[in-house]
């Protein structure tokens, strides 16, 4: 079995070696990740830059190659150049801060990671651990966390993925795991929740007076059972949510509106 792992937070984070640890032995693992801090990125790809990609060694000394794009372009490279065939599963994570509901799941580097794994027919996994500290989210590098919980409930998933490949009509599973180590092993089965941004805009003025903007915003959560959201912030337990990458909404729908 080949394992792809990559990330968002760039190839210096501590939850991309917890990523690793959690799944050694289950097959030989090529680590391939940007170079810098890409959250919120999404699914973007480099179109009109060069990308440059360089080995170098992990925070524990092992091999791993760093990519000057986003997350999806290093699971293109990794795939198309640097193995010498496609992976049987990918993991983009374990990312620090939780990626829950339909919000993130287009503006998450990590999930878009996984989107392009199973675009390109290979069965995927992003991973999130929950934070409580806003300020550790972006951090662009060695993250004091404790990843023991994260790495056991990966293990499991990733093992599971491997063994009977994910159900028909699922092309990847985003797990997010409570920050809490004393949380259960149970790995709730969830739909996307609520979770949308109130958003801040903030104006600066440059030296030379030439405006320029911060994006910011606050979370507004649901609280519906059954939801991600809910399960992992209310219930304390990890959650998996199964994703297709068709976005088609029922035809039906549309018959009287266009007529």
């Amino acid at each position: 079995m080949r394992i792809l792992i990559t990330n968002d937070d760039g190839v210096n984070s501590s939850g991309i070696i917890a990523t690793k640890d959690a799944v050694e032995g289950l097959g030989d693992i090529s680590v391939v990740a940007p170079a810098t801090q890409q959250s919120g990125i999404g699914h973007a790809l480099t179109l009109f830059e060069p990308i440059r990609v360089t080995a170098t060694n992990l925070n524990d000394g092992s091999e791993a190659y760093a990519v000057s794009g986003t997350p999806t372009d290093a699971v293109i490279i990794g795939i198309f150049e640097l193995l010498d065939k496609k992976p049987d599963l990918v993991i983009s994570g374990i990312n620090i801060g939780e990626n829950l509901g339909k919000s993130e799941l287009t503006t998450s580097g990590t999930i878009g990671a996984a989107m392009e794994a199973a675009v390109n027919g290979i069965p995927s996994l992003s991973v999130s651990i929950q934070v409580n500290q806003g300020d550790i989210k972006f951090h662009d590098g060695h993250v004091d966390l404790d990843f023991s919980k994260a790495m056991k409930i990966t293990r499991k998933v990733a093992q599971n993925i491997l063994e009977k490949g994910l159900p028909k009509g699922v092309d990847l599973v985003n797990l997010n795991i409570p920050s809490n180590v004393d949380c259960d092993d149970e790995v709730a089965i969830t739909k996307l929740g609520h979770r949308m941004y109130n958003v801040h805009i903030q104006k600066r003025l440059d030296p030379r007076g030439r405006p320029y903007y911060w994006l910011d915003g606050d979370p507004v959560e649901d609280d519906v059972p059954g939801t991600d959201v809910h399960t992992l912030k209310i219930e304390n337990k990890a959650t998996l949510t199964p994703i297709s990458l068709d976005c088609t909404a029922d035809l039906k729908l549309m018959d009287s509106w266009i007529n």
